[in-house]
């Protein structure tokens, strides 16, 4: 078995068409909130991207589990992944912009390392990942800026929603890893985003008849 030192080609393409539609997704979703709230935005995300992910799941046959606990771990996951982040991050965008936003977002990666390495055994905080670490935090300071933290306003919550977010995020990982490992990856997609919008679907139907665009 060999390790692989380079990325293929392929790999480059794929990764360059994710990060497009990852950072397409937060203008987006800036552009929905003109007309809808926050939880109506992020219940109509998770909903429509379910019943589509269950679609595949039924044409490709996968394994559907059924032990209560794995659905238990999928409403969590829902919860870390999807109704957490998503929300802050909606949210956030009626008051900062939408480019610092997606930029904030990239702070996933600097939690994800730090989190896993104080509650994963096997993830050890290297010299290589503590530079990175230090460096990641040093960037999200200076985008942040010291003038926000000393002058607090609702841009500065918003700033801190995102790293909120990210924080989220970075638990999510640990929590697949943990309870959601085995699972096949479209089946542990379909029941996270159940989860969710077991949440966010109630949640807006609830809510936004009552008091509509205020909850932005």
């Amino acid at each position: 078995m060999s390790n692989a030192r380079t990325i293929s080609t392929r790999s480059w393409v794929e990764l360059l068409v994710l990060a497009f539609i990852w950072g397409g997704s937060f203008l987006a979703i800036r552009l929905a909130l003109n007309e809808v709230s926050v939880v109506t935005s992020v219940a109509h995300r998770v909903f429509w991207a379910a019943l589509i992910l269950w679609a595949y799941v039924a044409i490709a046959r996968l394994p559907v589990p059924r032990d209560p606990r794995i659905w238990l771990g999928f409403l969590v996951m829902g919860l870390l992944n999807n109704v957490i982040p998503f929300s802050l991050m909606a949210w956030r965008q009626l008051y900062i912009a939408t480019g610092l936003t997606s930029v904030f977002n990239a702070g996933t990666a600097i939690f994800g390392a730090l989190l896993a390495a104080l509650m994963l055994a096997d993830e050890r905080l290297s010299l290589r990942k503590a530079i990175g670490i230090s460096i990641g935090f040093c960037g999200v300071a200076v985008a942040i800026g010291l003038d926000s933290l000393r002058d607090f306003d609702i841009r500065s919550l918003a700033q801190l929603a995102v790293i909120g977010g990210t924080i989220s995020y970075a638990f999510a990982s640990i929590w697949a890893r943990v309870r959601l490992s085995g699972l096949k990856p479209q089946v542990a997609a379909a029941g996270m985003l159940t989860g969710s919008s077991l949440v966010m679907v109630p949640a807006a139907l609830e809510l936004c008849p009552k008091v509509g665009d205020g909850l932005k």
